[in-house]
């Protein structure tokens, strides 16, 4: 079975995969390794350079996985096709080509957004993290959930933060997954409110009862999700 390398999203380190834990089959192999800036790894001296992160993350996203982004985590993950060897294959967790869109999230509201952040760094990254949950079935019990994982203080470090929102803002995929090296996979929350709705109803896999954090909502279902699509390899039908 192909090994499955686990990318989280702004504002969250690898902490965030620790629901998926009980819910793996045996012969899966899982690595959840934080993007640089967060945990215990040091920020990158530029963190908005793609050439940089290449070069601090080529050990952990081996060729011979399947790199799984969450979030950011995928828009990262599909724009570093073009500085890494590509994988086995590629899937996008609540993520599309780019990750503004008039029907999901405007760039004014992505505007917005760095404007408060740039005013109150904590105050919105918390807010942030509420804010993500509106999809799921129990918002505020997926809220305790990911406090218990991540509300520490160690998050991440503020410029990486401020850097992963002007990649949000910036970093279009579109071409690169037209042409990508490897099969590309799409998986959605039913429910995901920072996805338009065609970006959603697109998606390859439909988690059902889960928003934009099926891995706090609907760990078994992410799992076996993810489990088959290594079983599988990474290869499209």
């Amino acid at each position: 079975m192909t090994p499955l390398v686990l990318l989280s999203g702004w504002g969250c380190d690898a902490r965030l995969w620790q629901p998926l834990d009980g819910h793996w089959p045996d012969a899966v192999r899982v690595s959840t390794p934080n993007w640089p800036g967060y945990g215990d790894r040091p920020p990158l001296a530029d963190p908005g350079s793609l050439a940089q992160l290449a070069k601090d993350m080529v050990g952990a996203l081996p060729a011979d996985a399947i790199w799984v982004g969450w979030s950011l985590g995928g828009l990262l993950a599909a724009a570093l096709l073009d500085h890494l060897p590509a994988p086995r294959a590629l899937v996008l967790l609540g993520m599309a080509e780019r990750f503004c869109h008039p029907k999901g999230i405007p760039v004014t509201e992505l505007r917005s957004f760095q404007r408060a952040f740039a005013r109150a760094p904590d105050a919105t990254h918390r807010h942030f993290l509420r804010w993500q949950l509106a999809g799921e079935p129990d918002p505020r019990a997926a809220h305790r959930r990911l406090r218990a994982l991540l509300d520490d203080g160690g998050a991440a470090d503020r410029a990486t933060l401020a850097a992963g929102l002007d990649q949000l803002g910036e970093l279009d995929n579109a071409e690169r997954l037209a042409h990508a090296p490897c099969p590309v996979w799409r998986v959605s929350g039913a429910h995901d409110p920072l996805l338009a709705p065609t970006q959603r109803e697109s998606a390859d896999h439909h988690l059902t009862g889960a928003g934009h954090c099926p891995m706090l909502s609907r760990p078994a279902s992410l799992a076996a999700c993810l489990a088959g699509i290594a079983s599988s390899g990474g290869a499209t039908s």
